[in-house]
């Protein structure tokens, strides 16, 4: 058998009752549990051995599967039938399932299943590579949940591994015998080494681990209950907790049924009842935190799944989201949850057409960011080479276009290739693509959680341009978020991103170097810790001691009468306001300096200059205090400009005294009164006058406040964006970087081997292009042309060679316009001949770029050829000079005999009677 790469599924089915409806409806479960065997060169003694092992009342019905020649009649049925207890029939069209039988293929066909019958269709003529034990397992795939077994023995090649990949996917178990019992391992190993195994045991002991395993998946175990308690009591989380730390990877978001059946499943391999039990073999086995790990990648795609969204998304989405792109401009797309690419393949063929197809033709390239959290998924979809079941999902015409025939299935071409990168992404913890035209992330949303999904609904908003489309899974929609996307017509899933919507707060990103930001806090906090700090400057608290002690009280304010700043006791002249902290110098002034100071204070401001308001009485604690207020607008220093200082000092002469009351009216009542007047009466014109340009500022200043506002908001999110489109930026150069070192280690190594296998050939190649430049050579070209490596892009014919008919170009000619091959015997100097043989050089598409010549050295065959001429010339003389002898011997010969010879005595002649 000829080895081919495993294939993901063609027509795969999710496992949640959630998930999305396949193309073609998959045919229901039967009520009791399906096991198919495959098996190969060396299977009859493991198969053998795994139907005496066979536990009674095992309740399910066993197919076999084995490469047979569909021209050898089959004694499989017979042969096991003598080690087995169970009865054993070969398989027939429309013959039904039964409980505790067993079924063989017979020669000459393929089996499948539908509904509870099997299925038979002949195998197809010819010798060539012949997968029967995959297209088994993928049929039995489809019924899904745990009761569909796959089992894997010995055998050569990797029939089987790519059938037991879909049933594991689709919730099946997979078995596969020990190597190490194997006669042929390479069946068993290469689906061990695809990950795609559950137990790795000897034939014999199979049946006993799908034995446990099916009384714990059908819940048949009297701890069966008890599992289930232990899970939802909180113990799931330990599990994830332990995933976490080594993969790093958080399912915690994930639908917690989806969760706990996966764990369910991997403890039922291990005929573990206890998850305390499956938590310490995690924390003990990496092996098993990698199978989980793989258990809960539901990684379910095909090509063009969901026909009726392709056809809306290229008919009528995909041309109008076209015409609003001007020409030239790049289309951004992003497929998040790829698996192994066929999505994101999908979107680019109906993409691609869609250009193609618009009407005036467009110039418009585009790139696809198809991402995925499976590493391994990643790497299938760059390779881009899928298994010949794709027929069935992708047409002719596109499979023509789009793709490259060969032994083992289909290649997506390199043009199409080229606008696709790959990259591993995790959708909840990575920076998103932004400024997209198109964000694909089908039936993804199904296996997160409720809070989860909230969170990436708003996330796919920003990433999208304006009037982007998000396109979802049939199962899925945005939710609650109505605000964000407008559903488009049809029954498909796809939304226009809204730009009406404006919601109070920030999206939340998933920061994935969130970490390293905290190492940057405390990496400052010891430099902090260690900084010195100053000694006392004399000069400074003696300054300070006059100032508190001498100097008169003393307010620095803004040009609004906040306080910044306050020298000496106040207490006298302010006091807080009842109520919420207000430090404004009006709304703190005590009774009676309120008035004078507000109209002081303005005119100060205005003028610019300083106003001394003289003995202003003010209502202390103590009673009435006479006080001289000053305002001086500072214009120096310079870091204290457009700021005013607010001085009190009191007149102690004229201190007030409650028996000398004569302080208030100095000249009497009467004058006391109407100079208390007249000060109320400027106090209340200067209010008037500074309340009309306090609404008059307010007014402007509101206006100019709101209008800031907007500024600032705008410009916050505009940082916001850019923050984050740098993130998403970098994130894109990283993926880059990957696709483009991933690609330089396969052309390097395609390189080496390349190389290696022309220098291993003995044979000198000489590769030229169209305009017979050099473009490669090997190392023994140049014993013949005298070629050096900085040689490379010159013309031919302006490079010595040691050919005495140099008519290389000349045929390079002509086999570049006829494209038929040219052989010519051509001498050479120091007696060397060689045989030059012209060919076009065609590319993987097919394409003529240029030719190969190769000189095979016929020196030795041109001297044996000469040598051959001269002994045949020899002999040829050889044999003509003894000719020549023959001939005069055989003359002689002659003569000799003639003379021996007696002579002959003539006969008397009888004369006729006379006539009477």
């Amino acid at each position: 058998m000829r080895k081919r790469p495993a294939s993901k599924p063609v027509s795969p089915k999710p496992e949640d009752a959630a998930a999305p409806p396949l193309d073609t409806p998959a045919a229901p479960a039967t009520p009791f549990p399906v096991i198919g065997i495959g098996a190969s060169a060396g299977g009859l003694e493991a198969l053998e051995e795994f139907f005496k092992g066979i536990p009674p009342g095992l309740g399910a019905a066993i197919i076999v599967v084995q490469h047979l020649s569909s021209s050898q009649p089959s004694r499989l049925p017979e042969l096991l039938q003598r080690v087995s207890a169970l009865p054993v029939v070969e398989a027939a069209d429309e013959l039904p399932l039964a409980p505790d039988m067993v079924f063989v293929l017979p020669p000459g066909f393929d089996l499948g299943i539908r509904g509870q019958e099997l299925r038979l269709t002949p195998a197809p003529e010819g010798h060539g590579l012949r997968q029967p034990i995959d297209a088994f397992l993928s049929s039995l795939a489809e019924r899904g949940r745990p009761n569909s077994i796959g089992v894997l023995l010995s055998g050569m090649g990797s029939d089987g591994t790519g059938g037991l990949r879909v049933l594991k996917q689709h919730g099946g178990a997979t078995f596969v015998q020990e190597p190490a019992t194997a006669k042929y391992d390479s069946m068993p190993r290469s689906a061990i080494q695809a990950g795609v195994v559950d137990v790795v045991a000897a034939p014999g002991d199979l049946p006993a681990h799908i034995a446990s395993y099916l009384q714990h998946a059908l819940g048949s175990e009297p701890d069966a209950e008890n599992l289930v308690v232990a899970l939802e009591s909180g113990a799931i989380e330990q599990v994830l907790a332990v995933l976490k730390r080594h993969t790093g990877q958080d399912f915690s978001q994930y639908k917690r049924s989806t969760v706990q059946r996966r764990i369910e499943r991997r403890m039922a391999m291990h005929r573990l009842a206890s998850v305390q039990d499956y938590e310490l073999l995690l924390r003990d086995s990496k092996a098993e935190i990698e199978l989980l790990f793989r258990e809960l990648l539901i990684g379910v795609t095909s090509f063009f799944r969901d026909p009726e969204v392709w056809a809306q998304l290229r008919e009528k989405t995909l041309p109008a989201l076209l015409a609003r792109r001007p020409d030239g401009a790049t289309l951004r797309l992003w497929v998040a949850g790829c698996s192994t690419g066929e999505e994101a393949y999908s979107l680019a063929m109906v993409l691609a057409e869609a250009i193609h197809d618009a009407s005036p033709r467009r110039d418009l390239p585009f790139k696809i960011f198809a991402t995925d959290i499976d590493s391994d998924a990643i790497d299938k979809a760059r390779a881009g080479h899928y298994p010949k079941r794709i027929e069935e999902h992708v047409s002719e015409a596109r499979l023509q276009r789009f793709f490259v025939r060969d032994e083992f299935g289909y290649q997506v071409k390199g043009p199409l290739r080229e606008t696709l990168v790959f990259a591993p992404q995790n959708v909840a913890m990575d920076p998103p693509f932004t400024k997209l035209d198109l964000l694909s992330c089908r039936n993804l949303l199904i296996y997160f959680d409720t809070e989860l999904q909230r969170k990436l609904i708003p996330l796919f908003h920003y990433s999208l341009r304006e009037g982007g489309v998000l396109m979802l899974g049939n199962a899925e929609t945005t939710g609650d978020s109505r605000d964000l996307f407008l559903p488009l017509p049809g029954r498909s899933r796809l939304y226009q991103r809204l730009e009406s919507f404006r919601r109070a707060g920030f999206v939340e990103f998933p920061f994935a170097f969130e970490r390293h930001g905290r190492g940057v806090a405390v990496e400052r906090e010891p430099f902090a810790a260690k900084r010195e700090t100053p000694e006392p400057n004399l000069q400074a608290l003696a300054d300070a001691v006059l100032l508190q002690r001498y100097a008169p009280a003393a307010v620095l304010v803004t040009n609004d009468g906040d306080v910044l700043y306050i020298s000496g006791k106040t207490g006298k002249y302010l006091e807080p306001a009842a109520g919420k902290a207000n430090w404004n110098i009006f709304a703190m002034a005590r009774d009676g300096l309120a008035a004078t100071l507000n109209n002081a204070f303005l005119q100060a401001v205005e003028k610019q200059r300083l106003v001394v308001v003289r003995n202003v009485v003010i209502d202390s604690e103590n009673g009435p205090l006479a006080t001289d207020v000053s305002i001086d607008p500072l214009k120096s220093p310079q870091a204290l400009v457009g700021m005013v200082m607010v001085v009190f000092s009191d007149r102690l002469a004229e201190a007030p005294n409650p028996a000398q009351p004569a302080l208030r009216a100095p000249a009497g009542r009467n004058d006391s009164l109407e100079a208390q007047l007249s000060q109320s009466q400027d106090a209340l014109r200067a209010a008037r006058h500074h309340a009309r340009a306090s609404e008059d500022q307010l007014r402007t200043t509101n206006q100019a406040l709101q209008s800031l506002n907007e500024e600032l908001q705008s410009t916050n999110e505009e940082l916001t964006t850019s923050k984050e489109e740098m993130q998403s930026m970098n994130e894109e150069l990283q993926t880059v970087n990957q696709e483009l070192q991933a690609k330089v280690t396969d052309l390097s190594r395609a390189s080496d081997d390349m190389r290696n296998l022309l220098n291993s050939t003995d044979i000198a190649t000489l590769f030229l292009d169209d305009f017979l430049n050099v473009r490669r050579f090997t190392t023994q070209t140049a014993s013949i042309i005298k070629l050096i490596s900085s040689d490379v892009g010159r013309p031919i014919t302006d490079i010595v060679t040691e050919l005495l008919d140099p008519m290389i170009a000349d045929d390079a000619r002509e086999v570049l316009g006829s494209l038929a091959f040219k052989e010519r015997e051509v001498p050479a100097l120091s007696d060397r001949w060689f045989n030059v043989r012209t060919m076009p050089y065609r590319t993987h598409e097919n394409r003529i770029d240029g030719v190969v010549i190769t000189f095979s050295d016929i020196t030795r065959s041109k001297k044996l050829e000469v040598d051959l001429t001269h002994a045949r010339q020899m002999l040829e003389a050889a044999l003509s000079q003894r000719t020549i002898q023959l001939g005069k011997a055989n003359q002689k010969l002659k003569a000799a005999k003639a003379a021996k010879a007696p002579k002959a005595v003539k006969p008397p002649v009888r004369k006729p009677p006379a006539k009477r």
